[in-house]
Order: C-alpha cells, then structure tokens, then sequence
C-alpha cells in the first residue's frame, strides 16, 4: 500500500516505453509506471481549478498528476491514437522530482498560485536548461541543449508549472517551405487531428493544440507569427490567447519574426489559458518590445463578459466555406442573447493590403533573427540560415522526404541592400493591420472588438500536396501586432471549428470579457474520440 494524499492506493505497474524522436532518429526511452488508483478521479476535461481542489483536499498530489499525463502520453502519442504530439518528455523521475517538491511546498503552506504543482507542454521551439534539446522539430537540431531557460520559461517555474517536455510542430514553425504539411516534422513526424486522425492540426503549433485537446496535459504553451497559434486551436477545438507583442517575451524562442513572433497559452477553457497567459506575461529587459501590465486577468473572468458590449461582424473574412459560415451565423443569436450589441456585414474600412508586405518582413527578418538566434548559443555548430540551407541539403533523405526548402533559400537571398525595401514594407505592413485596419475599423463603427470564423475545419493530411488552406482570420491581428482569442463555437460534421476574437493593442482584457462570456453560454468545445477514422 501507498499513500497520495490522505487516502491509501493500490498500484498495479506496468513497464511502458516512451519514445521520444521518431522518423528515424533513435527516441529517449524511459520506464514508465502507469498507476492504477482505486479511486474516482475523472481526468477527462478537467481544468486546472479541479486539479488545484483535488490537490488542496489530498485526492491527488502534483506526483499523482504528472504520472497520469505520463501514462496518457505513452498511451496515444505513438500508440492508440498515434498522434505525434509530444517530441520528447523529461525522464519520468526528474519530472516527479519536480512534483515531489512542489508537493513538499504546499504541505508546509505554500502554494505560489494556480499553476502550482500543474504539468505543461512547451512547443519545441522554446530555450530550456533542463537536459532537452530545442529543436524546432528539425533533425539538425537533436543535440541543440540550450544553456538556459527562455524566459517565459523561468516564468513558469517560478509560477510552480512542471514543464514535463516539449510538443511537436511544424518544422521550423513552418517557414520552410511553400509545399508543407502542418504539423510534420523531422524530429515527431505527423502531428494528427485527434477528432479525426486522418486530418490535419493547422500549424506550426500542431502538438501543444492537439495535446491538450486529446487530454495529453492540462496546459501547453505555442508559439505565432501568422495564425500558428490560433488555427490549431480552432481545429482541434481549444482555446488560445495570442497577446500584443511584447506581453510575452520572445527571448529563447527560435525565431520567425520578431515583428510579429509571440508565445501564447493553449488550454481547454478561457480560464485556463488566462492562467497561463498571467503566469508567462512580463517584462524581459532582453526583449526590445517587452513591457509589463498590473492587470489582473482572471479579473475580467466574468460570466457576462458581453454584455453592452459592440460587437464588429467581419463579413470579409468570411464566405470561404458554407458549413464554417452556417455555425458562425448561428452563434450570433447566442452573443445578443447574452447582452452584445451586433454590428454586422463589416468590412475593413481600408481594406486589407498588406499580405505582400508581411511576405517581404518575414523573409527579412527570418534571416536576421536566426543568425541572432544562433550566436546567443555559441554551442551550435549553425551560425546562419546558409549553414541550415546546407546542412538540409545533406541530409535530405530524413529531413526533406516530402517536401523541401523554399522559403529558407528565399530568405536566404535577401540582402543588406534591401534593407530599405524592408523597413517601408514593415511600416507600410503596421499601417494597414494596424492603424489604417483593425484601429481604424473599430473607431469607423464604434466597436470594442472584431469577430469572424477562426479558420475553416481541418483538411485531410497531404504529405504530397501539402495544405488544403482555404482563409483564416489570424493576420490582421498578426501583422499588428494585436491580441487574438480563438474559442470553439461548434462543430462542422465532427470537426471542431473556432470563433475569433481580436481588437487593438493591449485589448486582452475586454477580448477576455468577450471570450469567456461566449465559452459561458456556449460550452461549445467537446472532447474528441482519440480514435481513428478509417474514411
């Protein structure tokens, strides 16, 4: 007999084996215990205020929690399910090491706030020191070990968060080529839809959006230049906050953009993501755009978030598919019922010029950003995106089977003699997503905030012709700089679809209010079959 908590437990072991990079290279194995507990405690769903009141009444410990998300991962990751979500994890005793202190802290008093004692994924493109490497899901990187954590990171653990491992991507958060399938990589493999494992998961943020959404972990946390964090939400049926640049610091992640890169929390409830948006945000004299806010966001939790409030229709970000608009008209009823004041047919009053221009920025800055990415670790044998380029090239059979490398080579042939070409494209880029769009659209109407469709359902998964994309309503918001809250809305057949919520800088508070409000009367998102479809 043991004991969790107050109450005795019977254990029945079970070896299982964790493997942790697959596609040909050789995964981290670990013995994994899978404990069989004679009590009642229903993990399916839960949210972190039902973990946090087991924990405080001793039906589980931090221990106790972080051998479940164990045993789920190694259950579905590349069994059962197979989606590929997770790349790698820490060996099972140093995360219950972790556990076992964060338990320690709370029977002597202490809980350092909602996150305390709770198992979170990171995208694979994030700085830790804790022995993984950070690989942004390309072979390249398998023995990338950072010498410290990211800063969001160090966040975290200071918050009592158990980072447990790192999630699967897009390769190189999908800026590699024009043909690519979202959510593969060299390092997992084919992230898969848990709602129907023959469909895609959107990228780049694949693997935190689907193992949250399959109950893998509680929370994960993505990253976004242009939809990456958004349209795996919206697809696999979760929540996720992309904040104003800055909130969240970028130090430590591998780079896209740092015009429009940001991490951001993926959860299963608005409530959850709020709680680990609180726990990451915070300035970093590091990051150039970094601040800090006083705000409380559980603040704005509020069951009538819509109320009074006016409410932006974006008809042309709509129209791209039937059955996403059918679901999307019909919770326009449910936001007047709840006291939003809907202003519909709205189109950007400027309209929307600025998808060349965010093009030329992320090109540009891609090349800058990843050499000033790699001389922050002098370790790396890369210095530059040329170095990737070639590196690629010579191992092409694991790392470029299905689709290959245009737009790093793109990237690559920019120029110091285009630096003015870059700079007016930024500007002109800001202006329009920004200044002259949403801001300019919100003031034209007098909104508080901008809704439309996230994205359309997931599409089959094609490693021949890559993404079936048809729209999404991430890059205004993206190109800005500006917040953007996807929450599930319902369902198209059995696939799970999102509603946007974006407004200007610093908005996450009313965005918040929005949010909630909706998952509140709505309670729109279901948990998926974790099965496969054989159709």
């Amino acid at each position: 007999m043991t004991t969790i908590g107050n109450q005795p437990k019977r254990r029945s072991w079970r070896r299982l084996l964790i493997t942790l990079f697959s596609a040909g290279l050789l995964w981290q194995s670990q013995a994994i215990a899978a404990t069989d507990f004679d009590y009642q405690f229903d993990y399916q769903e839960v949210q972190v205020d039902e973990l946090q009141a087991a924990m405080a009444d001793g039906q589980l410990n931090a221990e106790a929690i972080v051998r479940h998300y164990y045993q789920q991962i190694a259950q579905h990751n590349q069994r059962g399910a197979d989606l590929r979500a997770v790349n790698q994890l820490l060996p099972l005793e140093q995360a219950l090491a972790l556990a076992r202190d964060l338990d320690a802290e709370r029977d002597n008093g202490t809980v350092r706030g909602p996150l305390h004692g709770i198992p979170v994924l990171l995208k694979d493109n994030i700085d830790t020191a804790d022995g993984l490497p950070n690989t942004a899901g390309s072979l390249l990187l398998k023995e990338h070990f950072p010498a410290q954590d990211a800063f969001l990171v160090e966040r975290l653990r200071d918050a009592g968060a158990i980072i447990i491992g790192k999630a699967n991507l897009s390769e190189w958060a999908n800026f590699r080529s024009t043909a690519s399938s979202s959510g593969w990589s060299s390092v997992g493999g084919q992230t898969k839809n848990p709602f129907d494992t023959t469909r895609s998961t959107c990228g780049s943020s694949a693997g935190s959006a689907a193992a949250v959404s399959a109950n893998f972990i509680p929370l994960a946390v993505g990253t976004e230049t242009d939809g990456s964090l958004v349209c795996p939400a919206a697809v696999t049926g979760i929540v996720t906050i992309k904040p104003t640049i800055g909130l969240i610091s970028r130090s430590g992640i591998i780079p896209i953009s740092h015009s429009q890169d940001t991490a951001g929390p993926m959860a299963r409830s608005v409530r959850d993501a709020v709680y680990l948006l609180a726990a990451m945000q915070g300035k970093d004299a590091a990051d150039s755009a970094g601040y800090a806010v006083d705000t409380d966001f559980t603040a704005h939790l509020k069951d009538d978030g819509l109320r009074g409030k006016r409410i932006g229709v974006m008809r042309d970000l709509t129209g791209y598919h039937a059955g996403l608009d059918a679901v999307f008209d019909a919770q326009l009823e449910a936001l007047r019922n709840a006291g939003a004041i809907i202003v519909d047919d709205i189109e950007f009053v400027n309209g929307r010029g600025w998808g060349q221009d965010e093009f030329t920025v992320l090109l540009h800055e891609f090349k800058a950003d990843m050499a000033a990415y790699f001389a922050q670790h002098p370790q790396s044998p890369y210095r530059s995106l040329a170095d990737l380029i070639a590196a690629n090239e010579a191992q092409a059979d694991s790392i470029m089977p299905f689709f290959g490398q245009e737009l790093f080579t793109m990237a690559d042939a920019r120029s110091e003699a285009q630096q003015e070409e870059y700079e007016a494209a930024l500007k002109r880029a800001k202006q329009a997503a920004g200044v002259d769009g949403i801001d300019a659209t919100l003031k034209a109407h007098k909104l508080d905030l901008l809704i439309a469709p996230t994205t359309a359902p997931a599409w089959k998964i094609d490693l021949i012709n890559g993404d079936h994309y048809l729209g999404s309503a991430s890059s205004p918001a993206a190109v800005a700089g500006y917040p953007h809250i996807t929450v599930p809305m319902g369902f198209v057949q059995h696939l799970p679809v999102g509603l946007s919520f974006f407004a200007g800088a610093n908005s996450e508070a009313t965005l918040i209010e929005a949010a909630y409000g909706f998952e509140q009367v709505t309670q729109a998102r279901k948990a998926p079959p974790l099965m496969p479809r054989d159709h």
